[in-house]
């Protein structure tokens, strides 16, 4: 080079649109997709009813006791139940066990462990001693159910669990509600 030459200027890259580089749109993105995870998180915790708690909760811990002596006096009357839904869900046959005239008038609660709003409530009709059978409004939702045959004077009950539809009889024993019925 010649002390005469002018130097050659260097060329510099030129940046690209902002719009085409990574970090504007990571740095966007996150704020982003925060604000469209809150307002989804708060659409659905005010458009669902989780049914979990009771208004009365403090009213239904005291009758727990109440509740507890209806499932003892199933016991020492050595009371079963076998209930057999139809396949289609919408019926329901309930063959009771134990001494004569403690079947006159029964009812079916099925009750879901998470959604109260599915809950039924199924009046019996006595076809032959100890044969009842009863009309579901509407088949329950697959899943785990929790079963209570009851007298209607609410003086005893049979508790027990299936998992509905139930091809086979459900078996409902005093005693035993902790045990799983039906898979």
């Amino acid at each position: 080079m010649n002390r005469t030459d002018p130097p050659t200027p260097r060329v510099l890259a030129v940046p690209g649109a902002w719009y085409r580089e990574p970090w504007p749109w990571i740095l966007f993105g996150i704020p982003a997709a925060t604000v469209i995870a809150g307002v989804a998180t708060i659409t659905v915790a005010f458009s669902t009813f989780d049914g979990v708690v009771a208004d009365d909760y403090y009213r239904q811990g005291l009758a727990i006791n109440r509740t507890m002596a209806r499932d003892a006096r199933a016991q020492a009357m050595g009371l079963a139940a076998r209930v057999q839904f139809s396949p289609d869900g919408t019926r329901v046959r309930i063959a009771l066990a134990g001494p004569a005239g403690v079947s006159q008038g029964l009812r079916l609660r099925l009750v879901h462990p998470s959604r109260g709003g599915g809950d039924q409530v199924i009046g019996l009709a006595e076809v032959a001693p100890g044969l009842h059978e009863g009309s579901l409004p509407r088949a329950p939702a697959p899943g785990r159910w929790r079963l209570h045959v009851e007298d209607l004077g609410e003086e005893w009950r049979l508790v027990g669990s299936a998992y509905l539809p139930a091809p086979q009889a459900v078996e409902l024993r005093a005693g035993n509600e902790g045990e799983e019925g039906a898979r």
